[in-house]
Formats: C-alpha cells, structure tokens, sequence
C-alpha cells in the first residue's frame, strides 16, 4: 500500500503521536506489555475453551440431556457476542482499558466459582456471565497493543499474544485428559483460569497505559503526551521525550471528535470492515468447532473419552509453533497472503482427519498427522487475522470496529455452527467437511477482496480522505 507524502504543518495530531510510538525502539517495557496481554489472553482462551471440556466432563454429573448439552455448548458463546457487541459501544468512550480489566475481573470470578457447582443450571448461569463479560475481554488486547506496539514490531505481539493463547487451549484438554475419571472433574478443570482472578488485573493496572491516541481523542492532550513520555522512560530514555507543542495548537483546542458508529459501514470503509470480519468469521469457525465440539464428536466416533482430550491437545499445542511461523511470516509475505496461504494448507489436514475413520488400525495415527497440519495452519492463523482486522480501522474506530468485527463473525462462528453441528458430531464428513469448507472460502476472501495493511492504522480508506472521516464526526459529551 502506497502513501502520499505528509504535509508536515497540516499533520494530524494522531499521526505525529503515532510516529513518535513508532520511533521508540524496541525494548524490554515492549516485551512487558506483550506478556501481560498474551497473559490476558492465556486465562481468558482457557475460560472460553473452557465449554469443551465441561460438554464431556459434567455430562454424567450433573445428568445433562441433549438440549442441555445443545444449551451449554452454544449460549455462552452467543452471550460473548452480545458482550462485545457491549462492548464495541463503550470502547472508544470509556477506553479499551477499563472495558478490558472489567470484563477479566468478572469472568475470572465466574470461572473460580465454578468450584462450588451443584447443578446443570448452576453451570449454565455461571458460563452465560462469564460469556457476557468475556466479550469484553477477549477482543481488547489487539487494539490496544495496535496503539501502544511500534509498528515493525506488532508480529511480535501478535506471535506471542497467539501462541499464550494457543497454550492455554493446549493446556485446557490436557488437565480435561487428567480430570477425566475424576468425580470433580467438571469443577476443577476451571480452577487454573479462575486463580488468575488475584493476579491478572493487577498487572493491568500497573504495567498497560492507556493509549495516548485514545487520550488525544478524548481531548485530554497532556494526559497524551504524558503517557508517550512514560512510554519513553520505561523504554530506557532512547529518544527525546515529546512535547505539547509538537501537536499543533488546533488539533489541541478541538478535542475529541468520534465519528459515527454507522461509519463502519459508510462509503469507503465497508469492504474493509467486511473483509475483516469474514476472515475472522472462517477462522473462528473451525476454531469453535474442535474447542467446543471436538471432544464430544471423537467420543461420538468412538474414541475413549482420554484419548478425545489427547487428541485435542494435540491439535492446539501444533498451534503453538504455527503461530510463531505466522507472526512471523505476516510481516515478510503481508498479512493477506499469509491468511490466504495457512488457509490453503489446512486442507490437507483437515481431509485426513475426515478420512482416519477409515484407515483402521491407523486412524489414530492418521487422524494425529491431519490434527498436526491443521493445528500449524488454520489454528496458527489468527496473529495475521486479528492483527489484520485491526489495522481495518483509524484510531477513533478501531475499539468499536475490532469488537464489533470479532462478536459479529462470533455469530456464526461461535454459536449458529456449533448449535447446528452438536447434532452431527457423529459424522466425520459433515464435522470435519464443513471446516474444509470454511477453509476454501476464507482462502479466497483476502485474495478476492482484500488489501495489504502492514501496520499502516489511520487510512482506513483508498476512495476518499481521512478528512472525511472528521466531516462526518460528532462531537461526544
């Protein structure tokens, strides 16, 4: 993607905060925030993957009929879409942050509690919250370190911010396969997720600033220019710290202008808000389909219940180099041909874990090669996605633009796919064709309809200036 030259004196404010983040070289603050955030998303992919395990574990228990399992394998995730549909509102007004810790703080607490469960609809309650305030949680993380991150240096945050994610989905059918013959399986499988409750929001609190861009939105420009500074002192003092002036005495006296929600969806913003949305919405779908369902359907094929959580592990621990490749190829080959490409070389996999019913004594073999290939390939492929969905958006939508773009593709993906399939788990070619499917399409999406990025956060538009942008913005009290 191409870029006119700046006209230094008519430079956005957003642009000159921008490019001075960008000029901070990387440093060992960088790699903290990282961390904390990838630990963010460690406890809140545990507590969402988290249904899987309970569709296996709690079914004798608590005596859970069809409906119920049908109920527990689809509400919560539906009460995530609603969360971040919340959340995608407040966002950009009461800031990223604050909606972040809110949402971890809730849905920990649900997750331990967990613990004290007597029944099927105490179970259910409790993931239907956790649900709801995981949508603020789940989704924050990208757009907030897409402020605070240099640019060259977002692959890593993404890399690392996928593959703790990725661990906790290892991890979680692990302690599943450890729990499986134990009589309070079901409610010691959330305690891992539910201790993090004493310490996550913590290292939230002291260690993540929010975003100056956010903070010059809101009008707040010393507050912005304090934050870039501190930026710079835990950054070890490499460049020189930044000064109001540096930000133009107009953009100063206006403040915040948010534009319109509806501009996700206006004249030149459309196609690139879909675009994000559908790669995420193929994506998330096999996602959703081995998190929530794989183990329930490998029992239903007629594997061991130990060996169903074995296989699912295995699928997600692939993920882990997968995502590494990934984050770091997103940045050599662009983000649109790495979804292109991960998403052609799942097929492989994903039509030999159809075919392993097929080889005998081999299917166990089989079916680890095709969960081996589809782990480092479609599971592998959401540093490059939800980077990628981010960078869809300028600053003053990005909150509301990658929640809204994640809880609407969680529609399908997350709740009306897995509440039709929980009826076919039974069926290798409708389980596992059904992701082949959404493979072959979310291959031709990026390539057919999409753009290059590369870290670029404020032209969000090739058919009409940033400028319109403000034209069309509203003041907010």
């Amino acid at each position: 993607m191409t870029a006119d030259p700046i006209d230094v004196a008519s430079t956005p404010a957003s642009f000159v905060l921008g490019r001075k983040l960008d000029s901070i070289p990387f440093s060992a603050y960088h790699l903290v925030i990282i961390v904390v955030l990838g630990f963010v998303g460690f406890i809140e992919g545990y507590d969402l993957a988290l249904t899987g395990s309970l569709l296996v574990l709690a079914k004798k228990p608590l005596h859970m009929d069809p409906d119920a399992v049908r109920a527990l394998a689809t509400w919560p995730t539906f009460l995530v879409v609603i969360g971040g549909f919340a959340a995608a509102a407040m966002s950009d007004r009461i800031s990223r942050l604050s909606v972040m810790q809110i949402g971890v703080i809730l849905s920990t607490l649900c997750t331990l509690l967990i613990l004290f469960v007597k029944s099927f609809e105490q179970l259910l309650i409790l993931r239907l919250i956790t649900g709801f305030f995981l949508g603020f949680t789940i989704s924050a993380p990208f757009p907030i370190a897409a402020e605070l991150m240099p640019a060259r240096h977002r692959r890593t945050y993404a890399a690392i911010y996928e593959t703790l994610l990725a661990t906790a989905f290892t991890l979680l059918p692990f302690v599943g396969f450890i729990l499986a013959d134990h009589p309070r399986g079901f409610q010691l499988v959330g305690l891992p997720g539910g201790v993090t409750l004493f310490i996550a929001p913590v290292l939230v609190y002291f260690l993540i600033p929010e975003s100056p861009r956010w903070l010059l939105r809101r009008g707040r420009a010393q507050a912005a220019i304090d934050n870039v500074n501190l930026m710079i002192r835990r950054c070890g003092n490499r460049v020189a710290p930044m000064a109001l002036s540096e930000l133009g005495a107009g953009e100063i006296a206006r403040g915040e202008q948010l534009p319109p929600f509806w501009r996700l969806f206006g004249r030149g913003q459309l196609r690139w808000t879909a675009t994000g949305i559908l790669c995420g919405l193929c994506g998330g779908t096999v996602y959703y389909l081995i998190a929530i369902l794989l183990p329930k359907a490998l029992v239903s094929q007629g594997a061991a219940v130990a060996l169903s959580f074995g296989l699912s592990s295995l699928v997600f621990a692939a993920s882990i180099p997968g995502k590494l490749f990934n984050g770091y190829i997103m940045e050599v080959i662009g983000r649109r041909w790495t979804i292109t490409l991960a998403f052609l070389a799942s097929i492989p996999g994903l039509l030999l874990m159809v075919l392993a019913h097929r080889a005998g004594p081999a299917a166990t073999i089989v079916f680890s090669a095709g969960a081996l290939i589809t782990g480092f390939t479609t599971l592998s492929i959401f540093p490059a996605v939800r980077m990628y969905l981010s960078e869809q958006f300028p600053t003053a939508l990005r909150g509301r633009g990658h929640f809204f773009g994640e809880s609407f593709a969680r529609i399908f993906a997350g709740v009306l796919v897995p509440f039709v399939m929980v009826s076919h788990t039974a069926s290798p070619t409708i389980f596992f064709g059904t992701m082949i499917a959404m493979v072959t399409i979310g291959a031709c999406i990026p390539f057919a309809l999409g753009r290059e990025t590369l870290g670029n956060l404020e032209s969000f538009t090739e058919t009409e200036p940033a400028t319109a942008m403000a034209r069309d913005a509203v003041p907010v009290s």
